[in-house]
């Protein structure tokens, strides 16, 4: 709700003549006004997936999508770091299968040695006893 606000707010404030609409370009300096920092090719692709009409402008309720699927992909990645150092015990950016074993057969759903060797060997690309 706080956060629909500030999308509002931030939305208006670039909605130059007050009709509901923003152009293409001004999106990118209403998402870095929020926040985000998308590139050139992400925002062209948010906009060609909202902006039907192919007008240039993205209304409010677009806009809102758009936010959304743009801060629920921001947090899937933060997720996903916050797992890997939980099993990167050592900080190197690897998990090596030492790791990956502890882990594995110590926390939630403990696996036996050999469902680890074979998570290890499907995860490991290159053979060198470690994901990355």
């Amino acid at each position: 709700e706080e956060q629909v606000s500030e999308f509002k707010e931030a939305f208006s404030l670039f909605d130059k003549d007050g009709d509901g609409q923003i152009t293409t370009k001004e999106l990118g300096t209403v998402m870095r006004s929020l926040g985000q920092n998308p590139s050139e090719s992400e925002l062209q692709d948010m906009i060609n997936e909202v902006d039907a009409e192919n007008n240039g402008t993205i209304d409010f309720p677009e806009f809102l999508t758009m936010m959304a699927r743009k801060m629920k992909d921001t947090d899937s990645k933060e997720e996903i770091r916050k797992a890997f150092k939980v099993f990167d015990r050592d900080n190197n950016g690897f998990i090596s299968a030492a790791e990956l074993r502890h882990v594995m057969t110590s926390i939630g759903e403990k696996l036996t040695d050999d469902e680890v060797d074979e998570m290890i060997r499907e995860a490991d690309q290159d053979g060198d006893g470690r994901i990355d």
